[in-house]
């Protein structure tokens, strides 16, 4: 079986083409054959003789279309100019965000072969309702251009679906946390960097208040959940093919406060409070409160705790702290 992971050099597609080459987990067969598509790799990607890294703008049609015609069974779309630097450069994250999800759709359809594909949404397509329980039955109404195109590209993902050009599943992520590695330009990136910043003996700063509220999901949860969105039947989701993942409602007090409680309060005084307009516009319009009971009945899974997040995250990065 051939799968393809686009946006494969990215920290969830790093961690993705690990998981899948190393421990399997699709119910459709063992891969043969993986290809990670991105502009770039970093030089520690993960290696395997299974595993084909190949450098190119998703963008692209002649590449995309090339790659396409090894008709990969699973693709994860994984692919997207992130929220603060789509929000910047309306024209990047357009390109990237929307006319380059379109433009993979058509080409399946003119290929005339319907994959499977895992499209990696937002909860950001979803803006104001804070104080409401986001549900299945919630439409989206994003406050920002990066909502935005994810919310049209899981609209045309159920349409394609419907007419049996794809088999596409949309699922909707929350904030992820921890993110390891170096801050990027995410609108939501601080809620990492409250937490791997402190761990790793820097300060860090958060922009909103601190009884500020968010959706959120670790990067281990979020791996599983792709593969089982990979695995449901398609007559399982039946035509909404949009899925709200599970993850746990925490605010940036309880969150340096599991920190503290994990580590000890040396390592929190790190962590300051410095208001950021442009980063409140956005993240302040995400709601915090989700019901999941239809990806829950469907067998998503979220996190138990902060402090699990947290432990999960240290361990992975070998970081021990002795109080």
């Amino acid at each position: 079986m051939n799968v393809l992971i686009l946006g494969g050099g990215g920290f969830l597609g790093r961690r993705l083409a690990k998981e899948l080459i190393e421990k399997g987990g699709l119910a459709l067969g063992d891969i043969t054959h993986l290809k990670a598509v991105d502009i770039a790799f970093p030089t520690d990607m993960f290696q395997h003789v299974k595993l084909e890294c190949i450098e190119a703008d998703f963008s692209d049609e002649t590449t995309i279309r090339s790659i396409l015609q090894d008709r990969p069974d699973v693709i994860f779309h994984l692919a997207a100019v992130v929220s603060g630097e789509a929000e910047k450069n309306f024209d990047l994250g357009m390109r990237v965000n929307f006319h380059a999800s379109l433009q993979l759709l058509e080409l399946c359809r003119k290929l005339d072969y319907s994959p499977r594909i895992v499209f990696s949404s937002s909860c950001g397509v979803f803006g104001g309702d804070v104080d409401k329980v986001i549900t299945d039955e919630t439409g989206p109404k994003p406050r920002s251009s990066y909502g935005t195109q994810k919310a049209m590209v899981e609209l045309l993902m159920n349409d394609y679906s419907r007419r049996g050009f794809v088999d596409a599943r949309s699922v909707r992520l929350p904030t992820i946390s921890v993110r390891p590695g170096k801050p990027n330009a995410a609108t939501s990136s601080f809620l990492s960097g409250i937490i791997r910043e402190p761990l790793n003996g820097q300060k860090a700063t958060y922009p909103v208040p601190p009884q500020s509220e968010f959706w959120l999901l670790s990067p281990k949860r979020v791996v599983q959940n792709f593969i089982h969105a990979a695995n449901i039947d398609a007559d399982s989701l039946g035509d909404d093919r949009v899925i709200n993942l599970p993850g746990l409602t925490a605010s940036v007090q309880e969150m340096i406060e599991s920190l503290e409680r994990v580590t000890g309060p040396g390592i929190t005084k790190l962590i300051s409070h410095e208001p950021d307009a442009f980063l409140q516009s956005i993240v302040l319009t995400w709601p915090p409160h989700f019901d999941t009971t239809r990806a829950e009945q469907l067998g998503f899974v979220g996190d138990a705790s902060v402090e699990e997040i947290i432990r999960s995250y240290m361990e992975e990065e070998d970081i021990q702290i002795f109080k």
